[in-house]
């Protein structure tokens, strides 16, 4: 999945760039905050790590702006500003949660997780339907009981589609969730991924709609259904 980073501490960027790719993010990362507000208007990030202390634009201005405009994308500050008007500041405008720099690397991952699920309307690590679930801590997914392991960008397709049940992705949305800048995309990057999918979930799990997209079988989908707001 995609993460926008918003850091203007080069050091500080390089190592989470790097400790989240480890980890199988795809990471875009802009330093100042009039850029993170253009990384944001094009969206398909599974959520933003937002640091406060920005030039050009500071990084609660940003935030304001985003929800003003309807922007719903997971905000995890990360930041440190540890005052509690601060906190209460981030929180108040539309922060889905907030660590204090240093941190625990482990804990950010946790945290992670945590405010993507709720922005998936699940208080549970695990997302889908009777048939087909996929466990969002260990990136694996599980077809009638059996887990299989998941690379980063089959994990990164498979949470795109149950997270919008019955609805229609077409390649270049599913490509957005997946791929980072830079990342060289091939033209049938994502039917190979589709193919590899259907060999591990079923062939008629995710289903091709001829000039559109591709989708989740319904069945696949009815506990994430359920779970939306």
């Amino acid at each position: 999945m995609r993460v926008l980073l918003v850091e203007d501490d080069d050091m500080i960027g390089q190592s989470l760039k790097q400790a989240l790719g480890g980890n199988g993010w795809s990471v875009d990362w802009v330093k100042d905050g009039l850029l993170a507000q253009s990384a944001l208007s094009d969206g398909g990030y599974a959520c933003v790590l937002l640091d406060l202390g920005l030039p050009k634009r500071d990084g609660i201005e940003v935030l304001r702006k985003a929800r003003g405009l309807g922007d719903h994308t997971p905000v995890l500050v990360l930041t440190a500003r540890d005052g509690l008007d601060d906190r209460i500041t981030g929180l108040d405008i539309g922060a889905d949660d907030y660590l204090i720099k240093p941190y625990e690397f482990r804990e950010l991952l946790a945290r992670m997780r945590a405010v993507i699920r709720r922005r998936d309307g699940s208080a549970h690590s695990v997302i889908g339907g009777a048939d087909v679930q996929l466990d969002i801590t260990t990136r694996e997914v599980l077809v009638h009981g059996e887990r299989s392991q998941l690379s980063a960008r089959e994990f990164a397709l498979l949470h795109a589609l149950l997270e919008r049940p019955g609805a229609i992705l077409s390649r270049d949305q599913l490509e957005s969730r997946i791929y980072g800048w830079g990342e060289e995309v091939s033209s049938n990057a994502v039917d190979v991924l589709i193919h590899g999918m259907r060999r591990k979930l079923g062939v008629d799990t995710i289903r091709n709609v001829r000039g559109l997209g591709w989708r989740i079988a319904a069945g696949a989908a009815v506990a994430v259904a359920a779970a939306q707001p």
